[in-house]
């Protein structure tokens, strides 16, 4: 073992390479249980399905690319490819599990149409949801920019001493701030519109998605900032931990609360007869 984590995946042997393997040990492993419960029992497994498909995705998109831009770029070998078959598998499944019908809710119509015709002011929940959204899409591109190389004073302050592990020379949490850029932006921006207009049926299995992509990639950024193996330079100083992990696990907690909502209070998104109609 210790000669195939030298000599065929030495990236395993990072901060993020332990971090992603913690989390397919534990998160994935447990869904894996769950669906093959489901399954066996002849229920419904869409919804953790999805929220898997989201989580190993994201895993791959970001781990993938590091390995081969990162610092460890210049030792492929064979047993990368060992990844094409872990990341194609999630996509079949995801159409697989994407086209099972969904679960149907049986709310009686004069309820949906009370509670669609509330604007956003009158659902607190929804309004600490946008301003949470928009504040989590000034962050996402705040950190983009700093993945860019942004030579603000504001970006360089926050890496000095804030997140100096977004310098790290793996590249994977440069990888991983580009994927908030270009996904994770563009999902805020849909998911505040699908909060606003009421019948976006389509909120719930996208949240789910988002939500199990964001809880892997936080999962790992917030452990790779403060593991051991990250150069001593890169970790997150002791006197920013405290922000560094409220923003972080804010951040990361805020799709799982959206995807609960959407999926335990879903009268809002139900797409109703006139819609239908118009459509």
């Amino acid at each position: 073992m210790t000669h195939y984590l030298r000599e065929g995946e030495p990236y395993l042997n990072t901060a993020h390479g332990h971090m992603v393997c913690y989390w397919d040990g534990s998160a994935h492993y447990l869904m894996y249980l769950v669906m093959v419960a489901a399954i066996a029992w002849e229920e419904s497994y869409r919804n953790i399905g999805l929220y898997w498909v989201g989580s190993i995705m994201m895993s791959m998109v970001v781990f993938v690319p590091g390995n081969i831009v990162g610092k460890y770029g210049t030792r492929i070998c064979p047993a990368l490819f060992l990844s094409i078959p872990y990341t194609c598998l999630p996509v079949w499944a995801g159409f697989r599990i994407y086209n099972q019908p969904p679960e149907m809710y049986h709310y009686p119509s004069k309820v949906v149409q009370e509670v669609q015709a509330k604007d956003l002011l009158r659902r607190p929940f929804d309004f600490l949801l946008v301003i949470c959204l928009l504040l989590a899409t000034g962050f996402s591109l705040f950190r983009g920019l700093i993945a860019l190389d942004c030579p603000a004073e504001l970006c360089r302050f926050y890496t000095q001493f804030q997140e100096p592990y977004l310098k790290d020379p793996a590249a994977y949490p440069k990888i991983q701030m580009l994927v908030y850029l270009f996904y994770s932006v563009p999902y805020f921006v849909v998911a505040l519109y699908g909060l606003v207009v009421p019948g976006c049926s389509w909120m719930a299995d996208v949240s789910l998605i988002h939500a199990g992509g964001l809880a892997q990639a936080q999962f790992s950024h917030i452990g790779a900032s403060l593991h051991a193996r990250t150069a001593y330079i890169y970790r997150v100083p002791e006197e920013a931990k405290f922000l560094f992990l409220a923003f972080n696990i804010a951040y990361g907690v805020l799709p799982q609360l959206l995807a609960y909502r959407c999926i335990y209070k879903p009268e809002f998104f139900i797409k109703t007869k006139a819609d239908e109609k118009v459509e």
